[in-house]
């Protein structure tokens, strides 16, 4: 054996024992789920997934009919928008998304969820489910970025700008409590003629900062409750819990939700329903 043959094999030895200290190939997906969560490079099946009935979201009838004609024509292969749900917390937009899930799960609709640290995977994703007869929305509950992240530009190329068009069987529904889903300053605001680090144009900084949000097709606005619309949630999820007419026997639950939005700080869709779950859990 010559000595190049010598070394070949040798090589071939050292490979092959290298190979058997490599982790095994991940499993395919189970595409059976309703649900994923994108963790460590794989797509993971989400066992109880929480499925919302959109009959329970009260006092945001204007925004579910909107994300709902949206996702409808969606799901049957009809053009549709990527959606931005964005204002005062629990009010009901990551509500909503899990809502329209729920609605139109059996007509082949599945959810993947994907924090923002992971969004620049999202052409892995993308080549992943392009092929599927599933029709996806990627999920970004909570969405908001500094200037330096990475998923920012990332997520900025998937709505609308890489040279790979996007399936036409995945949408991204994003929620924020930043309409423009990064932070502004106000020395943005004055035109000034150099920004704060010596920028010659900060106009055009901020430009790219607003065209983020500006790719999402159907942008959604929430806002705080009115007393009386906090109140008609409260009444809906106690009637839910405790029946109709055993809530008429306890007229005095108004005073008792009006005082835990008080000491909540806040008249939102959570909060009601926070309580609803305590007084029922008392009085049932």
């Amino acid at each position: 054996m010559s000595a190049l043959e010598s070394l070949i094999a040798r090589l071939e030895a050292l490979l092959e024992r290298a190979e058997r200290l490599l982790p095994p190939p991940p499993a395919p997906p189970d595409w059976q789920a309703l649900a994923y969560r994108w963790q460590g490079g794989r797509l993971l099946p989400v066992r109880q997934v929480h499925l919302i009935d959109l009959d329970d979201l009260q006092g945001i009838e204007a925004q579910k009919a909107a994300i709902v004609r949206n996702t409808r024509q969606f799901v049957e292969g009809r053009p549709a928008n990527n959606v931005l749900l964005t204002g005062a917390r629990g009010t009901g937009k990551s509500s909503l998304v899990k809502g329209v899930l729920a609605k139109f799960a059996k007509r082949g609709l599945r959810l993947i969820e994907v924090d923002r640290d992971d969004l620049i995977d999202l052409p892995a994703i993308i080549d992943l489910v392009a092929d599927r007869p599933e029709r996806f929305i990627v999920f970004c509950d909570d969405l908001s970025f500094e200037a330096s992240e990475p998923g920012y530009k990332a997520l900025k190329s998937a709505l609308d700008g890489s040279i790979a068009g996007a399936p036409e069987n995945l949408l991204i529904y994003a929620t924020s409590n930043r309409r423009h889903l990064m932070p502004e300053m106000m020395s943005e605001n004055l035109e000034a003629t150099r920004g704060p680090e010596g920028e010659i144009h900060p106009g055009e900084t901020t430009e790219e900062k607003i065209s983020l949000s500006e790719r999402f097709g159907l942008w959604l606005s929430f806002y705080p409750f009115s007393q009386d619309e906090y109140l008609a949630i409260c009444a809906h999820w106690l009637e839910t819990m405790l029946g109709k007419s055993a809530l008429a026997r306890r007229p005095g639950w108004r005073q008792e939700a009006l005082q835990w939005a008080l000491q909540r700080g806040s008249r939102s869709g959570r909060v009601a329903w926070q309580f609803a779950r305590d007084y029922a859990g008392r009085f049932k």
